[in-house]
């Protein structure tokens, strides 16, 4: 009776150290996880996205990204913080894994040692480039010649026909619209664009606004060219 009674004992307290604890647990590497964002929560410091994985949802935070509804990530690892508040918020997330970075294509394990993607400089992920060209317009430039000659176009006004390879409603209270031409200079072949106006993803678009260098909004969002308060020209059906 008495080692019945020593053994309930040891198991209670053996749960009681667990519970104490804390709400603080690493995981497992457990490989690349490969999940689709099915909500995105903007904070201060904070991208929280609720992301599902196969048939399971679960959040996760990373620091401040742009992210979409339907956008696709891999990460490995995290550390999941159990009854979290986020004071920004306002909300207690009865789960929440926080991870350093997401990949927009599985990371091996150099190219997540070496690769900030999404943490740092956030503006500068881009998608995979597309296999066209775009003729340039003739009173406009291409994007590779605005990359290749930036200093020559910072604050000035130009012009760029591209498609619509994403559209980033209201973050920061601003309409986030990223093209490709086709072309490209250094790798750099995606042009991220600011405006109050919408389009549809997929579409050719014209678009006139002033070139920004080293634009920085601060929470990771960094952005070596940036085309600032952008007017929708003309927008086409590719």
């Amino acid at each position: 009776m008495m080692k019945y009674i020593i053994g309930i004992s040891l198991l209670v307290l053996i749960a009681l150290s667990i519970y104490i604890i804390g709400p603080k647990k690493e995981v497992a590497a457990g490989g690349v996880h490969e999940v689709v964002v099915t909500e995105v929560l903007q904070a201060n410091n904070y991208t929280y996205l609720e992301v599902k994985e196969n048939k399971q949802k679960v959040w996760v935070a990373v620091p401040s990204m742009i992210a979409a509804v339907g956008d696709k990530y891999y990460y490995t690892g995290g550390m999941v913080m159990e009854n979290f508040e986020s004071k920004d918020l306002g909300r207690v997330f009865d789960a929440i894994l926080f991870l350093e970075q997401v990949y927009q294509s599985p990371p091996t394990s150099h190219a997540a040692a070496a690769d900030p993607s999404s943490t740092e400089h956030t503006g500068a992920v881009q998608d995979p480039k597309m296999n066209f060209e775009i003729d340039p317009l003739e009173d406009g430039i291409s994007i590779s010649e605005l990359y290749s000659n930036k200093e020559k176009y910072e604050g000035k006004i130009v012009k760029v026909r591209g498609a619509v390879t994403k559209f980033n409603p209201d973050i920061m209270s601003l309409n986030w619209i990223h093209i490709q031409d086709g072309t490209h200079f250094e790798g750099k072949y995606d042009l991220t664009i600011t405006s109050d106006q919408t389009v549809e993803a997929g579409n050719i678009v014209i678009v006139e606004g002033k070139v920004i260098l080293d634009k920085d909004f601060g929470y990771g969002y960094f952005y070596e060219v940036l085309m600032q308060d952008a007017k929708i020209i003309e927008e086409s059906n590719h």
